[in-house]
């Protein structure tokens, strides 16, 4: 009768072991794709725009070609109006982040330079004069395309677009802290350096 109980006793405990250890495993399992998840997660946000700017440019557009072997050169030439919208903002594809599934937290340990990530340029030609050989046809406004987003794209650093979008990484990177808290982890940022202006929203 002692060794019925004692080997009741025994299977209980080991019974108990056993659930105990395959709780765990299965904890682990769910806190590791919890993890996994949250990266993808962030990491399909994608393209985050934070500053849009409206440029407003004059362009000279001149193009000369020589005909029969240089002996006559033909010249076109117009003034191009160009209105411009460009995007600022962050690629979250760049970011770095590690998971600790331990404590359930995301670590972001670097976060990518604001960058232009769309010139939508509004062309409108003005003194348009076409030389006797060489006219203007549908190829130059795919040529004057190209040139004009070069242009926006060389007044950009000019322009103060770049230190506003830096300026604006704290609300992305607190987006990123809304997704993470929505199943219950934590985004610990700081590891990253931000400027004084953003340290002073943190503390």
């Amino acid at each position: 009768m002692e060794l019925l109980f004692l080997g009741l006793a025994l299977g209980t405990i080991a019974s108990y072991f056993i659930f105990k250890k395959f709780t765990a495993v299965q904890k682990k399992s769910l806190t590791e794709k919890q993890s996994v998840v949250l990266l993808d997660k962030i990491k399909k946000v994608s393209k985050l725009i934070t500053v849009e700017g409206e440029f407003a440019e004059i362009y000279h557009h001149e193009n000369t070609q020589e005909k029969f072997l240089g002996l006559i050169s033909s010249r076109k030439k117009a003034i191009i109006i160009i209105n411009a919208k460009t995007h600022i903002g962050f690629d979250f594809r760049k970011i770095k982040m590690t998971s600790n599934t331990k404590n359930k937290t995301i670590v972001l340990s670097d976060f990518p330079k604001p960058e232009v990530l769309s010139i939508e340029p509004n062309i409108r030609f003005y003194d348009i004069q076409n030389g006797l050989l060489n006219k203007f046809n549908s190829e130059d406004l795919t040529q004057v395309n190209k040139e004009a987003k070069e242009h926006i794209l060389q007044k950009i650093p000019e322009s103060n677009l770049m230190q506003t979008a830096n300026q604006e990484a704290l609300e992305a990177i607190l987006l990123m802290q809304n997704l993470v808290e929505t199943i219950g982890w934590k985004l610990d940022y700081s590891a990253l350096e931000l400027p004084p202006s953003e340290q002073k929203l943190i503390e």
